[in-house]
C-alpha cells in the first residue's frame, strides 16, 4: 500500500517516501527514533527514520537511563530536572555570571520599570534613615514626607491631610475615609517612632 493511502492513526507518523534504515527492511521509514548509541551534550541527538515495525521494536528495548550512574539517574527524576540552568534567551552574550541587562527588554506598559522605580525608591529612603524599618519608610511615602523631615514637619504634614481628607471638610463626602484611616495609621506609627523622638 503506498504511503499515501496509510491511515496516520499512529501518533508521530510523517508519510515519507524514504526506506526504513533498519538493515534489509523495504518499507518506509515514517517514525523517528534517537540513534541509540550517541548522546548529545547539547541538543538532542541524531535521529533515523524507521517503519512502524521496527519502530516498535527499538521502543520496546528503549531505555533512556541506559549508561547513566544512580546519581544521574536521580538527577533526571528530578521534577525540577531542565530549570537549573539559564535559558539562553536570557543569558547575555559571552557570560553566563552576568545578569540580563534592561536595554534587553521590552516594556511597553512600563510593568517592569515601575516596580525597579519603586524598589529604588524604598532602597534609597532606607539608605538615608537606616534607624527606621520598611513599616516607618512606606509611612513616610504615604505621607509625602521627605527623608530629613523632623517632628514639626511630621506634624504639619499630619494636620494638612487630615484637613484635606476628613468628611466635615469635603461636605460629608466619605470616599476618602480609606485614605483618611491610612494617614491617621501612618502618623501613629511615625510620631512613636525613634527617628521623630
Amino acid at each position: 500500500m503506498p504511503s499515501s493511502a496509510r491511515p496516520t492513526r499512529f501518533h508521530g507518523r510523517v508519510p515519507r517516501e524514504e526506506r526504513c534504515a533498519a538493515p534489509g527492511c523495504r518499507e518506509a521509514g515514517e517514525f523517528r527514533a534517537p540513534v541509540s548509541s550517541h548522546r548529545s551534550p547539547d541538543g538532542p541527538p541524531p535521529y533515523r527514520w524507521l517503519c512502524l515495525d521496527h519502530v516498535r521494536e527499538f521502543n520496546a528495548g528503549y531505555n533512556f537511563f541506559e549508561g547513566m550512574s544512580a546519581d544521574q539517574i536521580m538527577a533526571a527524576q528530578s521534577p525540577t530536572a531542565g530549570w537549573e540552568t539559564e535559558s539562553r534567551a536570557f543569558r547575555p552574550a559571552g557570560s553566563a555570571d552576568l545578569p540580563p541587562r534592561w536595554a534587553d527588554f521590552r516594556d511597553p506598559m512600563d510593568a517592569l520599570g515601575a516596580r525597579f522605580r519603586q524598589r529604588m525608591d524604598a532602597a534609597r529612603r532606607e539608605a538615608a534613615n537606616p534607624g527606621m524599618s520598611r513599616e516607618e519608610h512606606d509611612a513616610m511615602q504615604l505621607l509625602g514626607l521627605s527623608a530629613d523631615a523632623d517632628r514639626a514637619a511630621l506634624r504639619r504634614r499630619y494636620s494638612e491631610l487630615v484637613r484635606r481628607y476628613h468628611p466635615d471638610r469635603n461636605g460629608g463626602d466619605r470616599s476618602f475615609e480609606t485614605r483618611l484611616g491610612a494617614v491617621v495609621e501612618a502618623y501613629q506609627l511615625l510620631r512613636k517612632s525613634k527617628a521623630f523622638a
